[in-house]
């Protein structure tokens, strides 16, 4: 029997100020893109059960357009799919902060999705001999026992949650929203299979339990994103678990073989997003370092048109990035979906007093700082305002002219 494992769709997303020509949002066009091919390629495997683990959703309440995107794509898989198992959790994104309002993956119930939203749920299968622990984004104190229900001869546990140590220890509590877990309370050798969400970049667990990761970036820091599927940020956890697998790059969905064991990832093709090469540029000339930037985006092995596109640049003094060929850089910028020229001043050292030399923090360094000593309401989640302003910060440096505050327009 084999099974498909999809999470962390965030239709809905939206990104940078580029539109379709039907007046979306080009990035939640992407996403809406992404999620179709996702769909197909499922349709076409022909699997025997269907999980979506979390995160169909970028918001509680996402667009109109999200949400028929979402209605029509799902409609279209029950129907071509009529004899598969189709289960599906909520994620942190899609569960709504008050009991109040209620949790909007309701409204694929009609279609014959089994939806869990709010409490863990084991689900029995009986005519396929399975049985699915289903536990949607809930607080560490609701964990239920991660064991098997009953004697079905497959069991499968689906989760949306972070498994203890998968974060580094500077990104905070809206990262780490939700479930927290250890390896000991998965008991990933008790199951067939664990379907697992939240983390954008596939990882393997244990050699039967997954995050699939995102089908497209869609989180404020996509330049992590990439180095997670590269593995560049999983030192911490190779090191807690050396005979796991960290890292692949791109895009896609886990197909498992419950009978074999096998795992086959397939790719969704998403649009580039290129991480330039770093430029040191200490010492440069304006002219010196347009060279630089251009000799980056010519040899790109991936052209920047229509792609997404970051360069960092360390040590620039400030003079310098006033003198920048502006005109050039408004070339690549219209020729990219999205190109941010990251400019870095040299790092500033003040000694006041006897103290010890410090650095001068940044804007976003500040941004947190200030929102974590501002006196707010009680009810007001500080973790996640700290990630609202700062999410906010670097969509407003996406439209700025990537200069220096002083710097031409």
């Amino acid at each position: 029997m084999r099974l498909v494992h999809l999470a962390d769709m965030h239709l809905g997303f939206r990104q940078y100020q580029r539109f379709t020509p039907m007046g979306i949002n080009q990035r939640e066009s992407d996403v809406a893109l992404a999620f179709r091919k996702a769909i197909d390629k499922t349709i076409e495997l022909q699997p025997d059960v269907v999980l979506f683990a979390g995160d169909v959703f970028h918001n509680v309440r996402p667009t109109n357009p999200a949400i028929i995107h979402a209605f029509k794509q799902l409609s279209r898989l029950v129907q071509m799919l009529p004899d598969a198992t189709v289960v599906m959790i909520a994620g942190n994104h899609d569960t709504p902060r008050t009991t109040e309002t209620g949790c909007l993956l309701k409204l694929f119930k009609p279609l014959g999705i089994v939806v869990v939203d709010s409490t863990p749920e084991v689900l029995p299968f009986k005519d396929r001999d399975l049985s699915i622990l289903a536990v949607p984004k809930i607080d560490a104190a609701e964990v239920p026992p991660l064991r098997p229900h009953g004697k079905a001869r497959y069991n499968v546990l689906m989760m949306h949650g972070v498994m203890e140590g998968l974060y580094p220890p500077h990104l905070g509590g809206h990262a780490r929203e939700g479930l927290e877990v250890t390896r000991e309370q998965l008991g990933a050798q008790n199951w067939d299979y664990v379907a697992l969400g939240h983390y954008h970049a596939w990882r393997e667990i244990a050699p039967n339990a997954f995050y699939s990761g995102s089908l497209e970036y869609t989180t404020t820091n996509i330049w992590g994103e990439i180095a997670e599927e590269a593995g560049l940020d999983g030192a911490a956890w190779r090191a807690a678990a050396p005979k796991s697998r960290v890292g692949k790059p791109g895009k896609g969905f886990i197909e498992w073989d419950l009978d074999t064991g096998k795992q086959t990832f397939h790719p969704i093709e998403t649009r580039p997003v290129i991480d330039l090469p770093q430029l040191d540029a200490r010492g440069m000339t304006a002219g010196e370092m347009d060279q630089a930037i251009r000799d980056r985006v010519d040899g790109s092995k991936l052209p920047i048109d229509d792609a997404i596109v970051r360069l960092v640049a360390r040590d620039v003094a400030r003079h310098v990035a006033r003198e920048l060929d502006h005109k050039a850089l408004r070339e690549y910028k219209r020729r990219a979906l999205h190109f941010h020229l990251d400019p870095r001043r040299p790092e500033v050292i003040r000694v006041h007093g006897n103290a010890a030399p410090g650095r001068s923090a940044s804007l976003a360094e500040l941004v947190r700082d200030g929102l974590r000593s501002r006196p707010i309401d009680s009810e007001i989640d500080r973790e996640e305002l700290i990630a609202a302003g700062l999410d906010y910060l670097t969509q407003a440096e996406a439209v700025e002219q990537p200069v220096f505050a002083d710097g031409p327009a």
